[in-house]
């Protein structure tokens, strides 16, 4: 198909008002901001997974999701050290796949970080309910004052939010280190079975819900994991990306498979999958010594807080992107003179607090997850054209297993995207016409209004002058 999408070079007074500040990062703190990003699916969410398939059932989803996870995180620290800008899948799918391709991926990516805090402001209001603080007792006030705390220290700047992130995710990690100390006590392997099997095919008491059960547990296994794709989008952020990016992502995914094995087995174990299949904040009740639970209950408001936190950011910055290129109003890519890029902080979070107020975190969740999988799909196929493509890139690290790393996550991918409908139809419907929406508005209006010289754009073109040299 032929590609009528137009581009404009603008000004450099267009770019320089639209800069972020340089240099804010290294490895270290890249790999902080990916485990902050997921950090907040050990605490909560993950667990409503429990009623679609058993332990046994979400345990298989789990390892399954984290063998795509893995193999993910590997094609896009090929694809991030290669293109470092902060456009991230977007950038990736650009290169590959065009104009459309690259902004159906920033969209994909964009409804899941536009979404998923308000998820997670759901369970922060569970949590803070849970703890009596300040004898709120309706979750809205908690959903607003978090949104405009968060922004407003992303206002500030990267290198602060960076660094304040850092610290909140480290008190998480000794948490969940805390709640596993805590529930080995509680600790029974028949609480990872009571729930009574169903009539369904295949149904046991491992499997209480049968072989479907597995494939609907897939988007609450994505929550382990979900958003930790966001590390590449801190590119132009961070000193050598080249070398730093790949780094900081891989070291994030081991973090995280290792956090997400200590809560899946001690959560069920100490609580029982039945009670903790409902639970709003399941590490918390998991727990019979009041103390404990007192503690956890406290640190893992710093989890979702860290998790809430980080994805402000990335939403921020695929929307900067977007915005800087032309694909969606330019005037949401404008920086302040911190070099912070104002509205796409702001818009994003209005709009996740109206979502907030439904309270539905597993609605929210199902419908982040459905722009996550998405996004991984396009992604992975970017991986692949690229390899086969542009064999010659210069890649400064490559994925093991090339091609055949990334084919297994983008079946693993696709699967998941038909199980966000198994879960909940409406909320995958809502969300596939919110991206057809965007796709829309693209073709229409802003496909003839892109904006030649910023750098995703040039990415592209310098592939089209290669090829057109070779």
């Amino acid at each position: 198909m032929t590609d009528l999408s137009k581009t404009h070079v603008e000004s450099q007074d267009y770019l320089r008002k639209r800069e972020l500040k340089t240099g804010s990062a290294g490895w270290v703190l890249l790999a902080g901001l990916g485990v902050s990003y997921v950090i907040s699916g050990d605490y909560s969410g993950w667990n409503f997974g429990l009623a679609e398939g058993g332990f046994g059932g979400l345990a298989i989803a789990t390892v399954v999701v984290a063998g795509m996870y893995l193999a993910l995180v590997l094609g896009m620290a090929e694809m991030s050290s290669a293109l470092p800008a902060a456009g991230g899948g977007y950038t990736f799918a650009r290169r590959a796949l065009g104009p459309w391709g690259g902004f159906a991926t920033g969209t994909a990516i964009l409804i899941e970080y536009a979404i998923a805090p308000a998820a997670i402001a759901t369970f922060i209001g569970a949590y803070v309910e849970s703890l009596g603080l300040f004898g709120i007792t309706d979750g809205w006030w908690v959903y607003l004052a978090a949104y405009a705390l968060f922004v407003g220290i992303h206002l500030v700047g990267v290198g602060e939010a960076l660094k304040v992130m850092f610290a909140v995710t480290a008190v998480a990690l000794v948490g969940l280190v805390v709640f596993g100390v805590a529930a080995l006590a509680d600790f029974d392997v028949a609480n990872l079975t009571d729930i009574a099997p169903t009539g369904a095919a295949g149904a046991s008491a491992l499997l209480p819900f049968g072989y479907l059960g597995i494939w609907a547990s897939i988007p609450f296994a994505i929550w382990f994991f979900l958003a930790i794709e966001g590390v590449p989008l801190a590119a132009e952020e961070t000193k050598d990306p080249e070398r730093n990016v790949p780094r900081g992502i891989i070291a994030a995914m081991l973090v995280l498979l290792a956090t997400c094995a200590l809560t899946l087995v001690l959560a069920t174990g100490a609580g029982g999958a039945e009670a903790m299949s409902g639970s709003g904040n399941p590490l918390v009740e998991a727990l019979s010594d009041p103390a404990a639970a007192s503690v956890v209950n406290y640190i893992g408001l710093a989890g979702l807080v860290a998790s809430f936190f980080s994805i402000i950011y990335a939403y921020s910055r695929q929307l900067f992107a977007l915005s800087r290129a032309g694909y969606l109003p330019r005037v949401l890519s404008v920086t302040s003179s911190r070099k912070t890029p104002t509205l796409a902080l702001v818009v994003p979070g209005v709009i996740g607090f109206l979502l907030s107020l439904l309270g539905e975190g597993a609605l929210l969740l199902n419908m982040a997850v459905f722009g996550a999988a998405l996004s991984y799909v396009l992604m992975m196929v970017s991986h692949i054209v690229l390899r086969v493509r542009e064999p010659d890139m210069p890649r400064p690290y490559r994925t093991p297993g090339g091609v055949v790393t990334t084919g297994f996550a983008l079946v693993v991918a696709v699967i998941a995207v038909i199980g966000t409908f198994l879960v909940d139809t409406t909320a995958a419907l809502w969300c596939l016409v919110a991206f057809l929406a965007f796709m829309a508005y693209f073709g229409l209006y802003s496909r003839t209004r892109l904006v030649a010289n910023s750098p995703d754009e040039e990415f592209a073109a310098l592939a089209e002058a290669e090829k057109d040299l070779g």
